[in-house]
């Protein structure tokens, strides 16, 4: 039994009441924010207790409050903590403590807001593309295989169809069968070929 059906199965109905949206509001509002398909990913993988329902418009997952709690808390338990602040701080205390400058007046500094503006978009747009690469290497993957399947069907029709042929040609006797573009076809092209080479 997998992890999803587990914990499905732990929870009553009533329980599934986020949609993506209120799950996604969550995140952000944890300063974790994520993308649509980032929490679809993560409800698929187990990672958080849902449902997939049908609606007028497709498929769509709810999700229980209590495991969107879990897994912000898991987040935060997980992602280090820079203190990017913090080393800049003691640095310039440090700096104070020396007694060659401690004339000189180190303005403390306060958080770099530009900078951190300037990096979380981008972070943000990379993280995006990395999981649209995954999402689009993972349907490739089931493509080829679809692809695979199929052509393996295609060869076994045509199999099929050949032995049909050849246990129906008794039946129907030895008319000269031709194709839709006037070419031989089936055991006469055999038998042609055979007598051509004695």
């Amino acid at each position: 039994m997998d992890q999803l059906s587990r914990l499905d199965a732990a929870n009553p109905d009533s329980e599934f009441t986020l949609s993506i949206d209120a799950a996604l509001e969550r995140y952000a509002n944890a300063g974790h924010p994520r993308t649509p398909r980032s929490v679809q990913r993560y409800c698929a993988k187990g990672h958080l207790a849902c449902r997939l329902v049908e609606t007028v418009f497709g498929e769509k997952y709810l999700i229980t409050p209590d495991s969107v709690a879990k897994h912000i808390a898991y987040i935060d338990e997980v992602t280090p903590k820079t203190g990017r602040d913090l080393s800049r701080q003691a640095a310039s205390v440090r700096a104070v403590e020396h007694p060659a400058i401690a004339h000189i007046e180190v303005p403390k500094t306060g958080p770099d807001v530009s900078r951190q503006d300037a990096a979380g978009p981008d972070m943000t747009h990379v993280t995006q593309l990395e999981d649209e690469n995954v999402f689009l290497r993972g349907q490739v993957s089931v493509k080829d295989t679809q692809i695979k399947d199929l052509t393996e069907r295609a060869r076994e029709t045509n199999i099929l169809i050949g032995g049909l042929q050849r246990m129906l040609s008794p039946l129907l006797g030895n008319q000269d069968r031709r194709d839709n573009n006037g070419h031989k076809v089936g055991d006469e092209i055999i038998r042609e070929a055979q007598t051509d080479n004695p």
